[in-house]
C-alpha cells in the first residue's frame, strides 16, 4: 500500500510540474547549426524546464521563413534570424520586436566548392553563382558583405536550406555552396568539398550582431516574466554550455583528417563560436548596411529603434 501511495504521489507531482510549465513555440532555422541548436539542446538538458518552460520547436529553412511564422502567430519566438530581415520587416510595419542578439559576426558561415571545382580562391568566385539561403538571411547579408569587400562580380543565388544547397552545389546547379558549421563538416574531412572562405574573412561582419532573437507583439504583451525566463535560460551558462559538446563531437574528424587549410578553417569556426552567442553588439550598427543592401529604404529613427529593440527591458 505504501508503494502505491508513493507512486501516486510521484505521478501527481510530475503532473503538477508539467502543468506548471509555460509553453513557448519557437521557430529555429537550419537544424544542425551550432548556434541554432541552443533551444533543442537546452530542452533536452532540462535547462528550459528549470525556468518553468516547455519549448515546441518548429524548424525552418532560414531566418526569413521563421519571421513569417512569427508574424502569422504560428510561433511565439524566432531565434537566429538575420538582422537585415528583422530591420526590413519591422520597417514595413510587421509586429515583431528584437529581444536579444543571437550571435556576433558570422564565424560559422563558410563557402565551399566540390573537390573537382576549378575555384581555388575568393577571387575565383567572379562570374560564378554563389549560394545564400533566403533573401534577408544572415547568409545573404554575409555574401553581400563578401562581395563588397573583395569587389566581386558574382551571381547571388537563393538555394533555401543547407541540405538543399549541398545538393545543388554537388550537382553543379550552383558553383559555390554555403553551409554553417558543423553541418557537412564530414564532407570537408573526407575531401569531397573544399572550404574557400568563411564569415571570419569578412571584416564588416566581425563586430556587429549577425542574427537576432525575435518575438511578436502578442507574446511581448504576455506577462514579461515569460520572456525573461526564456532569455535567462537561453543566455545561461548551462544552455550555451551545450554548444561545445556538439562542437567537440562533430569537429574532431576535421582535425584528424582534413588538409591543413581546412583544419585551420575549422579551428577558426570553432574559436569564433566560443564567444557567448547572445552577447549584444549594437544591432544599430547594422541598419546602414541594411540600407546599402536595400533591405531598408531609409534609416530607422531613434524612436523606431527604441520600439524595435526590447532586449534591455527583458534582462
Amino acid at each position: 500500500m505504501a508503494h502505491i501511495l508513493l507512486a501516486c504521489a510521484l505521478a501527481a507531482s510530475a503532473a503538477a510540474t508539467a502543468a506548471a510549465e509555460d509553453v513557448l513555440k519557437v521557430a529555429v532555422p537550419q537544424r544542425g547549426a551550432w548556434d541554432a541548436g541552443i533551444p533543442e539542446l537546452g530542452q533536452r538538458g532540462g535547462i528550459f524546464a528549470k525556468h518553468g518552460l516547455k519549448l515546441e520547436i518548429l524548424y525552418t529553412s532560414a531566418g526569413p521563413e521563421s519571421i513569417q511564422a512569427l508574424i502569422a502567430g504560428g510561433v511565439d519566438i524566432a531565434t537566429a534570424s538575420g538582422v537585415s530581415a528583422a530591420f526590413g520587416t519591422f520597417a514595413k510595419g510587421a509586429p515583431i520586436r528584437i529581444i536579444g542578439s543571437e550571435i556576433v559576426g558570422a564565424p560559422d558561415l563558410y563557402w565551399f566548392v566540390p573537390a573537382a571545382s576549378p575555384v581555388k580562391t575568393i577571387e575565383d568566385f567572379n562570374g560564378k553563382t554563389v549560394a545564400f539561403s533566403l533573401t534577408g538571411s544572415s547568409s545573404h547579408a554575409g555574401l553581400l558583405a563578401l562581395i563588397a569587400q573583395y569587389h566581386l562580380n558574382v551571381r547571388p543565388t537563393s538555394t533555401g536550406s543547407i541540405a538543399a544547397t549541398i545538393t545543388q552545389t554537388m550537382t553543379g546547379q550552383v558553383d559555390v555552396g554555403l553551409a554553417r558549421c558543423p553541418m557537412r563538416s564530414d564532407m570537408a574531412a573526407d575531401g569531397r568539398i573544399r572550404i574557400i572562405a568563411s564569415g571570419n574573412d569578412v571584416a564588416a561582419l566581425r563586430t556587429r550582431s549577425g542574427r537576432v532573437n525575435l518575438t511578436n507583439l502578442a507574446t511581448l504583451g504576455r506577462p514579461q516574466g515569460l520572456l525573461k525566463r526564456f532569455i535567462a535560460a537561453y543566455e545561461g551558462e548551462q544552455s550555451t554550455g551545450c554548444i561545445p559538446i556538439r562542437r567537440r563531437s562533430r569537429s574532431t574528424p576535421i582535425s584528424q583528417k582534413a588538409g591543413e587549410r581546412d583544419r585551420a578553417r575549422a579551428r577558426a569556426h570553432s574559436e569564433g563560436q566560443r564567444g557567448r552567442p547572445t552577447k549584444w553588439s549594437a544591432s544599430t550598427r547594422s541598419w546602414p548596411r541594411a540600407i546599402q543592401n536595400k533591405f531598408l529604404a531609409a534609416p530607422l529613427t531613434k524612436d523606431q529603434l527604441t520600439d524595435l529593440i526590447r532586449a534591455s527591458e527583458l534582462q
